[in-house]
């Protein structure tokens, strides 16, 4: 669940997906697909490379655009809804973060402060400071599996037929980290970049730690109820998405032959705040905006959340980019297998996108064609229809 701009669904390189037919729906209240052809158009290049369907929002000067591409599900005609749920992935991470971050502010943790101090129960290595769990410099082993330095190194099972086996067993977070804590370290705390899932599963832990509370009540508390993000779930252990919703795909080779099988539901407690969440674009255009706006933190610490490590473009909790033609995002892209979610929006909120994507039943081409895609939405949004290039 890696997030570059180029290829932010990195486990989706293995999930399948199918080109459809596209028609953008327009919702009440909001401007229709006619009106704007380049967002039109950006959206029919995702369906073309292979996805199975996506819901797309974006606001900025010209008011509020929603629209939606594609299929609902595979053998039916019904577009995706706009006001659609679905599994936003490693976008967590931002409001895990943003929990973080706000009890740092009311003292209750150090940033600068050693994990171990918290959670001494793990024997973590004290070097280890809560900054570098938000910005991917612990060193820790990824337990869903990791690539560092040219070396692949499994994990728990988070692909092919044995994840497929495996997608409704229930995880403990805890289970998670000593998995993960007993493998090397990748490297000395601080000295490099490498994203892992375990730094935020660790993140939700101190959160439970610090507050004596679920590290769903403290979210809900803190963000979802204050914002009135009715839309976005904390499930736990829930295989279901609660509420209309798309359907996702996995598609895969077993033994040398194609497989399709229709994932939406799955436990997502592999992912504990990692990449459990379910939202809605709406909810994570509020969400996006409020953080961005100064609402949800301090000047200091949002300026610190927006500090890139040098090697990533990533700060605590969210990557920091240039969209092209010169404007700069804040973003923070996520995936779980049969689902995508993109949440960008510009420095000073004016603009945002937020979106999702589903996997379907053929190969899509992530390696040219979405990054393409992704590059089209971005002008489109971002950048006036300029070559980014």
């Amino acid at each position: 669940m890696n997030n570059n701009i180029k290829a932010p669904f990195r486990r989706l390189r293995r999930v399948a997906v199918t080109a459809l037919a596209v028609t953008l729906l327009a919702t009440p209240g909001v401007a229709t697909a006619d009106s704007r052809p380049e967002l039109q158009g950006a959206a029919q290049g995702f369906v073309d490379v292979g996805f199975a369907g996506m819901q797309l929002r974006v606001h900025d000067q010209r008011g509020e655009w929603v629209g939606s591409a594609g299929v609902r599900k595979l053998g039916e005609t019904a577009k995706p809804p706009t006001n659609g749920l679905f599994r936003i992935g490693s976008n967590t991470k931002t409001f895990v973060a943003t929990v973080v971050l706000q009890l740092v502010a009311e003292n209750k943790i150090g940033l600068d402060a050693s994990v171990s101090e918290y959670l001494p129960r793990f024997g973590m290595d004290p070097r280890i400071t809560v900054r570098m769990l938000l910005q991917h410099t612990s060193g820790v082993f990824n337990y869903t599996g990791d690539y560092y330095n040219g070396t692949t190194m499994p994990g728990l099972p988070s692909t092919g037929q044995e994840w497929v086996d495996n997608r409704f067993r229930t995880y403990q977070p805890d289970e998670l980290v000593r998995f993960a804590l007993a493998k090397p370290a990748l490297f000395a705390p601080g000295t490099d970049w490498n994203y892992s899932n375990t730094n935020y599963t660790i993140a939700g832990l101190l959160i439970e730690k610090v507050t004596g509370r679920s590290y769903a009540e403290e979210l809900r508390r803190r963000i979802l109820w204050p914002l009135g993000l009715s839309g976005t779930v904390v499930p736990g252990a829930r295989p279901e998405i609660p509420g209309p919703h798309a359907h996702g795909y996995y598609h895969y080779q077993d033994a040398g032959r194609p497989k399709t099988v229709d994932v939406t539901r799955q436990n997502p407690s592999l992912l504990f705040a990692a990449g459990d969440l379910i939202s809605t674009t709406q909810d994570l255009r509020k969400f996006f905006s409020a953080l961005v706006g100064g609402e949800l933190l301090p000047d200091s610490l949002l300026a610190e959340m927006r500090t890139p490590h040098p090697k990533a473009n990533y700060g605590l909790g969210l990557f920091v980019e240039d969209a092209g033609c010169g404007v700069k995002v804040l973003r923070h892209n996520g995936s779980t297998i049969g689902y995508g979610a993109l949440m960008y929006s510009t420095l000073d909120g004016s603009r945002t996108l937020t979106a999702s994507i589903t996997a379907g039943n053929v190969e899509a081409d992530l390696a040219e064609g979405y990054p393409k895609a992704l590059d089209k939405l971005l002008r489109a949004v971002f950048c006036g229809g300029q070559a980014t290039n």
